[in-house]
């Protein structure tokens, strides 16, 4: 029979939509604004000590608190406003110190019932209130300093290869300079390392009885270092933002030497930037013998906190640069451990000094560069003064059975966490240049919360005016049109909370956008009925010819659409992409609500009579 769809049809849209309707409503339930509280170290928690000291410090700043908890990641204090949370970060963080991370997050709020089906809201980019913004400073001189520090431990191989007798090597201001006691063993040293090493200017000096050799870098060399750090630092960046899984994350540089993150919808924010903002690498070195004194001997401590030292040479076997792959897991008796796979270079290096050291001990040495931020009040105003550091730590110690080659494993790990942080770091990359955290800022409080404002309303108004326009001059089919297009709203809501899609302010654009395509294939297929009408045709015969025939013109403009949004996807990025996704998904949701809700309502109000006025 025309215009009546079977039973089941009727029941497979219900589903459909109902399902549409569970998945949207967590988007009525916005997420808190809240302060995360986790460790420095991997190997410490958060307690409910830690969370009555904050607690305690908020309320001597008069300052509200909504809820304070512990969770998995570590402590969580949630707030009424942004405003709150805001205030309440330096207050906190002065009061908790050095060895507590407060980062800046949004806690959900979405009931468990909802939470225990998957259902959650979209999450919001950092134009809506919804993520963190981290400001990078790359350390340019750092990264001149490690590559002369490399750079010193093979040239005194290739000194001592020769037998060209040096008495120290040091740095200082990025000059190399090794000293000798012999004319002739400068000379020789000279012309031996502009062969080997020609990327250095050398000069030579006599200070008293002792002459030395000057290596420093041409400013070609220079900038080639310091735009490698930075290109560097920026593949590092994305690979551990990509390992965190954010959606659509922004790493890109910004100047010469600053890296700005964004990372919108992240649910661990403290965790984000332990991760981000960790210079981790790892060095190999020999340990020193009880003849070896002076300056190529360095003694460390380990880093489990037992008091233990070992003297160690100065020389690097290699780094964490010649990592090519690192996985955590846990040795015959149950203790966490890093599997180690070094790239062909660095398995070569290894395997060399290795083969000549069998029955010695082998340090693996963990170092990280650090920015230590106190809050110090000044005429009773809070200000924020940034510190650099770094800290080095003894892993493991063990004595080298065999040649080592490609393939190892690193013990002495604290606990599981502690390992597969360290093999995620390694696994991204190793920074070439120590990074600060120079700014870290939410857009929520002031500009999100505006955007949210402005978006709604010209979503609403847009919403009102279309809806009051279908109503005015279609009439019954306008009601038809009008419930339609609420729907593909909740179901293009339900859609970007399922598949976790970020939205933007032009997102809001997109929404928008998409209220005027659903209706726009209502009014073809209206049109449509009304000159088949007019034409004398039967009111059941109308509606039929009316959405049949109008369907091709339906498919075609919203398949050319949809098509320039997959590239917009393809090849935009960030808020173009936030447009992309809605206008894409939106397309869909419009073609399901238009042709097959729409035809539902009129089937049910006209079909099975043949003879009934359409009001249109």
């Amino acid at each position: 029979m025309l215009n009546k769809y079977p039973l089941w049809k009727y029941l497979l849209i219900l589903l459909v939509l109902a399902l549409g309707v569970i998945y949207a409503v967590p988007n009525l339930y916005p997420d808190d604004p809240a302060l995360q509280i986790s460790t420095q170290k991997a190997t410490a928690v958060v307690d409910e000590r830690t969370l009555e000291k904050a607690k305690k410090a908020l309320s001597d700043a008069d300052i509200n608190l909504k809820k304070a908890e512990l969770t998995s990641a570590g402590g969580t204090l949630r707030f009424n406003s942004g405003e709150d949370q805001l205030a309440a970060k330096p207050v906190v963080a002065a009061a908790l110190g050095d060895n507590y991370v407060t980062a800046l997050n949004l806690v959900p709020t979405t009931p468990n019932w909802l939470a225990s089906i998957g259902a959650g809201p979209a999450k919001l980019g950092l134009d809506l209130r919804g993520g963190v913004h981290f400001l990078l400073q790359v350390d340019m001189p750092a990264a001149l300093k490690q590559k002369l520090d490399v750079a010193s431990s093979e040239m005194k191989a290739a000194l001592r290869k020769d037998r060209v007798r040096y008495r120290s090597v040091t740095i200082d201001n990025g000059v190399l300079s090794i000293r000798f006691l012999q004319e002739g063993d400068l000379d020789r040293a000279e012309s031996l390392l502009k062969d080997q090493f020609g990327e250095y200017v050398y000069s030579t000096r006599q200070n008293g009885s002792d002459y030395y050799l000057d290596a420093g870098f041409t400013e070609a060399s220079r900038k080639s270092i310091e735009s490698y750090a930075i290109q560097q630092n920026l593949t590092t960046l994305r690979n551990r933002v990509n390992e965190l899984g954010v959606a659509e994350p922004l790493v890109q540089r910004q100047g010469s030497d600053r890296i700005v993150v964004e990372l919108p919808g992240v649910q661990d924010t403290a965790a984000a930037k332990r991760i981000i903002g960790a210079t981790a690498n790892l060095e190999f070195h020999l340990e020193a013998g009880l003849d070896d004194q002076g300056g190529d001997v360095e003694t460390l401590n380990f880093r489990n906190g037992s008091g233990r030292t070992a003297r160690l040479d100065r020389d690097i076997i290699i780094t964490g640069d010649s990592v090519s792959d690192a996985s955590s897991s846990f040795d015959e008796n149950g203790r966490p451990q890093v599997n180690i796979s070094l790239d062909s270079k660095g398995g070569q290096k290894m395997a060399k000094v290795t083969r000549a050291a069998v029955g010695r001990n082998m340090a693996v040495v963990f170092i990280e560069h650090k920015s230590r931020t106190r809050f110090v009040k000044t005429d009773g105003k809070l200000e924020e003064v940034r510190k650099s550091y770094s800290e080095k730590g003894i892993i493991s110690l063990a004595t080298i059975q065999t040649t080592l080659g490609n393939s190892f494993r690193i013990t002495g790990l604290d606990s599981p966490r502690e390992s597969s942080e360290l093999a995620l770091l390694l696994r991204a990359g190793a920074l070439a240049a120590p990074i600060y955290f120079v700014e870290e800022r939410t857009i929520g409080p002031s500009l999100g919360a505006e955007n949210i404002h402005l978006g709604m309303v010209s979503a609403q108004i847009g919403l009102l005016v279309v809806m009051l326009f279908m109503l005015v001059y279609y009439r019954v089919f306008g009601i038809f049109a009008n419930v339609s297009l609420v729907l593909n709203v909740v179901l293009l809501l339900a859609c970007m909370s399922v598949l976790g899609a970020t939205l933007t302010l032009p997102g809001i654009a997109g929404i928008v956008l998409t209220m005027g395509m659903a209706v726009d294939a209502n009014v073809l297929i209206f049109s449509r009925i009304k000159e088949e009408l007019a034409n004398g045709t039967p009111s059941h015969q109308a509606i039929h010819s009316g959405f049949n025939r109008a369907f091709t013109t339906i498919f075609d403009a919203n398949i050319t659409t949809l098509l320039v949004a997959v590239i917009l996807f393809a090849v935009g990025t960030g808020s173009v992409k936030g447009f992309a996704v809605t206008l894409s998904l939106g397309i869909l949701t419009s073609m399901f609500t238009a042709i097959v809700v729409t035809r539902a309502q009129v089937n049910l109000v006209y079909g099975g009579r043949p003879n009934k006025k359409l009001y249109i």
